[in-house]
């Protein structure tokens, strides 16, 4: 989609399909926002209003036919709700409900005349809102539908400012949401791809080429590399399928004066069937989407590339397919991994946790200052959180705080969970260092307590570490506003927000 600022003082002269004005629904500001409208409007607005029933309450929406004097042929209101009430949030959901009401009338340019301030808010806050929200509602995967069956979509959004003052923070808004909307729909189009299309192999070769394209480094290790490393977590998993897995390093160096070292591991499973402790088929389709995580990894270093964020980041994927086969690794079996700890396999369906292992031993060679595991891990957290909040558990208040704010202002937002010692127990092998698998209950704090077991290094030392369990939040059944069902893409704004705050 193509976006663009302009500057107009009057709204006739704007030309476009649908001019967009926000509304509030406290009634003396309401009913002033209506009355500027009239003064440009020739025909009565009173009566529309009040057969839509239209008084600015979040969610609603009218629309005006404009005179003959009007450059654009409709004024569409959009409401906002109570005025204290309103967020970045706000503005992101009522932008998508004003580009999905465009959608149904096929239209291809809408502008959105920029708002009145809010208390807290700066402009390019709101900007930035409004661009994703109008952008992000119009994803569609649709790769794989026939032409004649793909739904008209926006082509253009001018955002119309009439102080000159906003200019430069509107432009910065705009150049930042193209990055980030352009991430999400990587991370979407990779999650949402059937596995018969994406497999490990593929996946690498987007990595390859996003590296290339935004000047930053993907190395790539095949299955000899990775056995040879001893990265044995993620060769135990692959076993049981013909696609090889493939472990991915992705490097950007945004900061050559900066020694330390930030690392993001993604889970990726391209697809998952659980392995010989076979899932029911119910919702199995899903399973192509278990490699969330990588696609998130890979579309983060890709926006903060784009945006020459000043950090040196290390992306670490580890990719296969979970399959049952004659070869396929089976309850009981004991994985040496990376770095020496082992583990007992009690359930194959619990494989995420086993290439992650690998992974986060692997993460203590770039002396990190911290590392962020990003993985769609267990169901338990859907029952936990449901699909709204995304699970934080690590070992460093600081920066789970700092998460914690970025969630809050991209809405992406997380809630911690515990990793207190008593749950340790429930993940105690009689036979390896650590089982793959707890007792009943608590499978959101168990798993993250696997991968505690690999962050620290042969002296006892850990790194700062976060866990982000997303397999709630980045698989979506029902979408809504500017999120389809699907792939959500979660997880992209969270981290690009967080490293453009904390380092820029």
């Amino acid at each position: 989609m193509q976006l663009s600022i302009s500057f107009f003082s009057n709204i006739k002269e704007i030309k476009s399909d649908l001019i967009t004005l926000f509304v509030f629904s406290n009634k003396h500001l309401f009913e002033n926002q209506i009355n500027k409208i009239k003064k440009f409007l020739s025909n009565n607005i009173d009566r529309v209003l009040r057969l839509e029933k239209f008084n600015g309450e979040f969610e609603s929406s009218c629309f005006i036919y404009t005179d003959k004097n009007f450059k654009s042929p409709i004024i569409q209101l959009i409401g906002l709700g109570d005025q204290k009430n309103i967020n970045n949030e706000t503005f992101r959901k009522a932008s998508a409900i004003a580009a999905l009401n465009a959608n149904k009338f096929k239209l291809n340019h809408i502008s959105i005349i920029f708002p009145e301030l809010i208390k807290g808010l700066t402009p390019k806050h709101i900007a930035k809102a409004i661009f994703e929200g109008v952008v992000l509602s119009q994803y569609k995967f649709d790769k794989f539908l026939s032409p004649n069956q793909r739904k008209t979509r926006l082509k253009k959004l001018t955002l119309i400012y009439d102080s000159l003052k906003q200019r430069e923070e509107l432009n910065e808004a705009k150049l930042e949401s193209k990055i980030i909307c352009d991430g999400i729909f990587l991370a979407r189009d990779l999650t949402n791809m059937p596995a018969s299309e994406l497999y490990p192999k593929i996946f690498a070769n987007y990595a390859k080429k996003s590296a290339k394209e935004y000047n930053y480094k993907a190395q790539i290790w095949n299955k000899e590399k990775i056995k040879k490393i001893g990265l044995n977590g993620l060769i135990a998993v692959s076993s049981g399928s013909k696609h090889p897995p493939r472990f991915i390093i992705l490097k950007y160096d945004g900061e050559k004066s900066h020694k330390s070292n930030i690392v993001l591991i993604g889970k990726g499973i391209t697809f998952d069937s659980g392995g010989l402790s076979l899932k029911s088929a119910d919702n199995m389709a899903e399973m192509k989407m278990d490699m969330s995580g990588a696609a998130v990894v890979l579309a983060t270093i890709q926006s903060v590339a784009r945006m020459k964020i000043p950090v040196n980041l290390i992306g670490l994927i580890p990719i296969c397919e979970n399959m049952p086969s004659g070869s396929a690794l089976k309850p009981g079996d004991i994985i040496k991994h990376y770095g020496g700890k082992t583990s007992e396999v009690a359930n194959t369906d619990a494989e995420g946790r086993l290439i992650l292992a690998d992974a986060l031993a692997y993460a203590h060679k770039f002396k990190p200052e911290l590392v962020i595991d990003i993985a769609t891990l267990t169901g338990a957290v859907i029952s936990a959180l449901g699909h709204h909040v995304t699970a934080i558990l690590g070992n460093d208040q600081e920066y789970i705080k700092k998460i914690k704010q970025a969630g809050e202002q991209t809405y992406e937002r997380v809630w911690e969970l515990p990793l207190y010692d008593e749950y340790k127990k429930q993940i105690k092998s009689e036979v390896a260092d650590v089982k793959n698998i707890g007792t009943r209950g608590a499978g959101v704090i168990t798993a993250a307590l696997f991968l505690k077991n690999f962050i620290s290094d042969k002296n006892g030392k850990e790194y700062k570490w976060i866990h982000l369990d997303i397999a709630g939040t980045a698989i979506i059944n029902e979408g809504s506003y500017y999120i389809q069902s699907g792939a959500s893409g979660v997880g992209v704004r969270l981290l690009t927000e967080f490293f453009k705050t904390n380092y820029s």
